[in-house]
């Protein structure tokens, strides 16, 4: 199992009720929701922060950076 998870949720994150941790099957697929949700985070939220992805083992983690 393959897991994506947001590192820490600011107050957008809570805001648009996207889900903090998710399980997958492939490594593929979770990569691709990772990837996917960052884009979305960085393109619709309020730019206090930016979102990347990075690999740990399973675990695909969305962290949280200040711009």
């Amino acid at each position: 199992m393959y897991t994506v998870k947001i590192a820490k949720e600011c107050g957008c994150v809570k805001k648009s009720g996207m889900p903090v941790t998710q399980t997958f099957d492939s490594k593929d697929k979770a990569l691709m929701e990772a990837n996917e949700m960052a884009d979305e985070m960085n393109d619709t939220f309020c730019k206090k922060h930016n979102f990347s992805v990075v690999e740990n083992g399973n675990e695909m983690l969305i962290q949280v950076g200040m711009n």
